[in-house]
């Protein structure tokens, strides 16, 4: 019987290696998988190279992670923010490589991982630093450079809902990244908020097929004062 719900946080991230790929859904902090990333320093693996939006808010999630000395480097499209004074000091030490990414060519590096495309030539970064020693090409009279994939060794994100199977449903801006770094990696883990019964969920509103997920673990939601959301104690 196939179940991909996992017991614990402990149990889905446990055999993530050092210096593995781990793609981090996220937009700015909408869908951020904080309890994920909370699990993937307690477990420990090292040397990893994350890839996602942003570097990191404050002192918690992804900046936690990046403060607790486990990321060799980043990939990412702003990694500077008001509060992202974490990724600074790591970043203007020399502690932390960084890897510049325009936003729509990240999105579509890890889709293209996900298609089992092997490159693709894209106009954004042309005739800039970001472009690096690339190959260029002219194509119908337009100037481009050539991008590769960005696969993941593991990818964390939060959804909203799933069932045993490991179909997954989003909450609005906090799908994101998320159903591309399914498809992207060797290994998906997913929080949801609430676990449904195999049929429960319309085919039709699936949006990450249960083939592209190893692990869900539920996580609570309890509603605060200003009528937010945040994770229980």
């Amino acid at each position: 019987m196939i179940n991909k719900i996992a017991r614990s946080i402990a149990d889905a991230m446990a055999g993530i290696p050092d210096g593995a790929t781990v793609l981090i859904g996220g937009f700015g902090t909408a869908g951020i998988p904080n309890e994920l990333i909370d699990g993937l320093i307690e477990q420990g693996a090292k040397e990893l190279t994350v890839v996602n939006n942003n570097a990191g808010n404050g002192d918690t999630g992804l900046a936690a992670l990046l403060k607790a000395g486990r990321v060799r480097k980043i990939i990412c499209s702003f990694p500077r923010q008001a509060d992202s004074y974490v990724f600074d000091e790591l970043y203007r030490s020399g502690k932390l490589e960084l890897e510049l990414v325009p936003q729509g060519n990240l999105a579509e590096r890890i889709r293209a991982a996900g298609a089992g495309v092997g490159a693709f030539f894209c106009p954004t970064g042309y005739g800039t630093q970001l472009a690096g020693e690339r190959e260029t090409r002219i194509i119908d009279g337009k100037q481009y450079v050539l991008e590769y994939p960005i696969r993941g060794d593991v990818a964390l994100i939060k959804a909203e809902q799933g069932d045993r199977w490991g179909n997954l449903t989003y909450r609005k801006a906090a799908r994101n990244f998320g159903p591309v770094m399914a498809m992207a990696s060797d290994r998906t883990i997913a929080t949801v908020h609430e676990i449904v019964e195999l049929g429960q969920m319309d085919p039709e509103t699936v949006v990450t097929p249960g083939i592209f997920v190893s692990n869900i673990v539920k996580i609570d939601r309890v509603a605060t004062q200003a009528g937010g959301f945040k994770k229980a104690a």
